[in-house]
């Protein structure tokens, strides 16, 4: 037990730095998160030994998928159903040619420059296909972006983006058996009752010291990864449906999403993000880093030339087009799920699947730090969100929206 608590006290140790570090470099938290676990992962193995930092260890696997269905869920929860309702159009359009757009472009990329095999190529195509739910709400709700209608529509975006990548990867790879039909039919039900359900139960037993709206909801999202783990999906994928259907009413109660986002982001989300950039193998990049470049750059070109005409056409502000074009450019869970669904089912290699997840991660950090860098929409940032950040907006364009 004495190796836990060493451990536990390294990744939280590794999560302060990170976050003293956004805060000097004016970065968000996952980014900085996912750099430190690249760089611990590598200097720590240098030093003691590849295993030294424990990534592999069942409870930080436990507590670092926890992060990705619970942060996931916050993310479906910020979803306004009226934003949704009346910006349908251009969140479904920009959503759909972002999935569309990379998944043929770096397919074909894997196929005629990389000489991969046919299937490897199309799994290549689903895993860049992404965008990263978790980065992007991570972004958002660091600069209080989620609180404003243009972070609403790009949540909603990045969900009909991510939908269309699951829809591929099961209907290209994942055989349709008799678990998956329960697994879907008991999810629709699910779907369809929790929004009734979870509100009336609140309301009688909520409100009280011992917690019992994050039991209900740790619950519900366990419940439905399991089922879907059985199913042969993975956990996250149920966590950010049930965050839209229940927006209208746990998305409205901002004491428990404030008191989720301490659990998420004090505790799980560190775990996860580090542990994603300790996947990064820099010695097998720094040999052979051609491929993984032109992976990246095949993501970020066919993201820009799909959503960036898509966000004009809606006639968006070039600052707004820009950062909408590169936050739709990430890519982390997903991306991971696809990358390692293809290696454990033999569709690529070791090879092939270290590249898709250096790609993945580094399309999680290279198009947000350009977009926070120099198109950041300060016009839509909340003043309190502006200071934080080390920047002065004047107060006649500053949003202050109430909590």
């Amino acid at each position: 037990m004495k190796d836990v608590w060493m451990l536990a006290a390294l990744w939280l140790g590794l999560a302060l730095t990170a976050t003293l570090l956004s805060i000097w470099f004016r970065v968000a938290t996952a980014l900085s998160e996912i750099v430190v676990g690249t760089v611990a992962q590598l200097a720590i193995g240098a030093l003691v030994g590849g295993a030294a930092l424990g990534t592999n260890a069942s409870w930080i696997q436990f507590l670092a998928g926890t992060g990705a269905i619970v942060l996931t869920f916050l993310a479906g929860a910020e979803l306004d159903p009226v934003v949704f309702r009346t910006q349908w159009k251009q969140a479904s359009a920009v959503g759909l040619i972002g999935f569309l757009a990379p998944f043929l472009g770096c397919a074909a990329v894997a196929r005629y420059v990389l000489d991969w095999s046919g299937p490897s190529s199309w799994l290549a195509g689903v895993a860049l296909s992404t965008t990263s739910v978790a980065v992007v709400y991570a972004v958002m709700l660091e600069f209080g972006l989620n609180k404003t209608g243009y972070g609403k529509t790009v949540l909603a975006a990045c969900f009909v983006n991510d939908l269309g990548t699951v829809l591929a990867l099961g209907f290209i790879f994942s055989p349709f058996t008799l678990r998956t039909l329960i697994f879907f039919g008991v999810a629709l039900v699910a779907f369809a009752v929790l929004p009734w359900l979870t509100p009336r139960f609140f309301a009688r037993y909520g409100n009280r010291p011992s917690e019992l709206e994050a039991k209900y909801l740790l619950l519900v999202l366990f419940g439905l990864g399991a089922l879907a783990t059985w199913a042969g999906s993975e956990a996250v994928l149920p966590a950010y449906v049930v965050g839209m259907v229940l927006a209208g009413t746990v998305g409205k109660d901002h004491v428990l999403i404030r008191r989720l986002r301490t659990l998420t982001f004090g505790l799980l989300t560190p775990f996860y993000f580090i542990r994603a950039g300790s996947f990064v193998s820099v010695p097998a990049l720094v040999a052979l880093p051609l491929p993984f470049v032109i992976l990246l750059v095949a993501k970020m070109v066919t993201k820009f030339c799909g959503v960036f005409p898509v966000t004009k056409f809606y006639r968006s502000p070039h600052p707004e087009s820009m950062y909408t074009t590169l936050l739709m450019s990430t890519g982390l869970t997903f991306g991971s799920i696809s990358a390692l669904f293809g290696l454990s089912h033999g569709i690529i290699t070791q090879t092939q699947y270290s590249y898709l997840i250096a790609t993945v991660i580094g399309s999680a950090v290279v198009p947000t730090l350009i977009a926070n860098a120099f198109f950041l929409p300060w016009h839509l940032v909340p003043r309190e969100s502006s200071v934080r950040q080390g920047k002065r907006v004047r107060p006649e364009v500053a949003v202050d929206e109430p909590d």
